[in-house]
């Protein structure tokens, strides 16, 4: 059998606050997520969702725990993982080909190669016609789908999405989940997609992952009943709003009103 795409097993991850104190982000958190799984997780402010990806990314360490990539234990940035952020994240002064063509430039692929593979991947995420244009001139949406074909630049095999679409508003966001599943069924890679919208979980899903407050666990897992192919039309189905009030069950009361610390932290030093 093949290891799971993403093994998390008891990991814990705490920050030092700037008055000195421990925050708990995680502790014991298990998860495992199979290859080409679409997997969303969810829960209240300060869960740790998105340190739960930074740790899946190499991006930070777990202070304890096993973390696996495809059987391989984390150690930092792994060239099969690519990485969405809430915000774009675009060199302003480069045009949409090369930004794409950055991890490329940066893994040393020659340059009539790697504008080949940027060209192809701005057709896959529809931006064909603006690869001259610098992220000023592009809608945020527009941004956005840059900063998704810069991930999938070197092929990984992993897709970790943190939040990408909570800027937009929500008719383009709806679209723009139907484009990820259709960009997923093209290019069949694993993803976990962190979001704080249920309908959406449960739309982008096959199992929708419940944290619990801070400290971050695994609360519930939810499997999400729509099968595939997905349209716009499941967000109005009984089988969505039957499965978005499980999911809202397990979320319960809202939690600690705090952000994640992984994001207003950053990479803060572990406590000893």
């Amino acid at each position: 059998m093949s290891p799971p795409a993403i093994r998390l097993a008891g990991v814990r991850r705490t920050f030092i606050a700037p008055d000195k104190t421990t925050l708990v982000a995680l502790d014991g958190l298990d998860l495992e997520v199979a290859p080409n799984e679409v997997v969303a997780v969810i829960g209240p402010n300060g869960s740790g969702k998105s340190t739960l990806l930074r740790i899946a990314g190499g991006l930070l360490s777990a202070d304890a725990g096993t973390v696996e990539i495809e059987g391989r234990p984390v150690t930092g940035p792994d060239s099969a993982v690519g990485f969405v952020f809430q915000e774009p994240r675009l060199l302003p002064w480069r045009n949409a080909l090369v930004n794409v063509a950055y991890p490329l430039e940066l893994a040393g692929i020659p340059v009539a190669d790697r504008e080949a593979r940027a060209h192809e991947l701005l057709r896959l995420v529809g931006l064909d016609g603006f690869a001259a244009a610098r992220p000023h001139r592009l809608s945020g949406g527009m941004r956005q789908r840059v900063a998704l074909a810069r991930a999938l630049a070197l092929r990984p095999s992993v897709l970790l999405l943190d939040e990408p679409f909570s800027a937009l508003d929500a008719l383009t966001r709806e679209r723009f989940d139907i484009e990820l599943l259709a960009l997923w069924e093209k290019t069949s890679t694993t993803v976990v997609v962190v979001t704080h919208s249920i309908s959406e979980s449960v739309l982008l899903a096959d199992r929708v992952v419940v944290l619990s407050a801070r400290p971050g666990r695994v609360a519930t897992v939810i499997r999400s009943p729509l099968g595939r192919p997905r349209s716009l039309a499941d967000l109005g189905s009984a089988r969505l709003a039957e499965a978005a009030a499980n999911v809202r069950a397990a979320l319960g009361r809202p939690g600690d009103p705090d952000p994640d610390p992984a994001t207003v932290l950053g990479p803060a030093r572990s406590s000893p």
